[in-house]
């Protein structure tokens, strides 16, 4: 990580005097950080999602400085944190890079039970060996499920989890996109149609609040300011979306985990080496 030289730059061409500079971001994951479902419209079957996008601004803030830029996104969906804090971060070791975005453990919240504690300290043994290379973290708390239906239940392992990765954090010094704290995203209209994963707009909120993490501006002030409220009849609407939901979206959802199996077993991941932004 550099300081930038030219304190005349906006936010829009680049990095205020005094903000931070990465020149190398791999990001580890594995849906959310994959990008599902956020569709990018240049390859089919591909995502964009937030990592992406924070990794453009990222890569204007270092070509500003006349800098290169490398982004590596190894993140794959249904992948669970042995993978993220095992091959995924060997990879990006390999990578010598100077800042990682870890987002792991949500596959195993899922599951019927899991280790709290033991998740925590597999995610810390990860960031310990990520500081000692030199690079900067940022890691991201689960969502709040308050307001999630189905998902509610999952309030309480949530809680323990963000819970635990301030405390990682503060530790060691690592920034936390705090998706828990984000009013935006608890609109349904933020998310796909499986109500799983987030939609273009809740990655590009996503994304900001990313920027904010890491001490950067911005790119617009009001990111996180929830949508206008919906009208009556579209209410309505959303109960009727959300009964196809659970035949088309959540059923599968739940077969694939009595089976044990993933959607993205047979997957790479979509940028396995570090290569200059769009």
């Amino acid at each position: 990580m550099t300081e930038p030289n030219d304190p005349h730059l906006d936010q829009h061409q680049g990095p205020h005097v005094g903000m931070p500079i990465w020149t190398r971001y791999v990001a580890l994951g594995d849906s959310f950080t994959e990008g599902m479902v956020d569709p990018d419209e240049s390859v089919p079957d591909r995502f964009v999602g937030w990592a992406d996008r924070l990794a453009r601004v990222l890569a204007a803030h270092a070509a500003a400085e006349k800098l290169p830029f490398g982004y590596a996104n190894l993140a794959v969906r249904g992948r669970k944190l042995d993978d993220v804090v095992g091959p995924q971060l060997e990879r990006a070791l390999a990578m010598d890079p100077d800042l990682v975005s870890i987002v792991g453990g949500g596959n195993d919240l899922l599951r019927p039970s899991v280790d709290l504690d033991g998740l925590a300290q597999r995610l810390e043994e990860a960031v310990v060996h990520l500081r000692a290379s030199g690079a900067d973290v940022l890691l991201a708390t689960p969502t709040d499920t308050r307001d999630a239906g189905l998902f509610k239940a999952l309030r309480g392992r949530h809680a323990i989890h963000t819970a635990n990765l301030f405390t990682i954090a503060q530790r060691h010094g690592c920034s936390v996109l705090n998706l828990w704290g984000m009013a935006s995203i608890r609109d349904w209209r933020m998310w796909g149609e499986d109500r799983i994963h987030l939609n273009t707009e809740g990655h590009t909120r996503v994304a900001q609040a990313a920027l904010v993490a890491l001490g950067l501006r911005p790119s617009t002030p009001d990111w996180d300011n929830p949508l206008p409220p919906m009208a009556r009849g579209a209410r309505a609407d959303e109960l009727r979306e959300h009964a196809e939901w659970v035949k088309v979206h959540a059923a599968p959802w739940v077969q694939r985990r009595v089976r044990g199996t993933s959607s993205g077993e047979a997957l790479q991941a979509k940028r396995p080496n570090l290569t200059p932004v769009d």
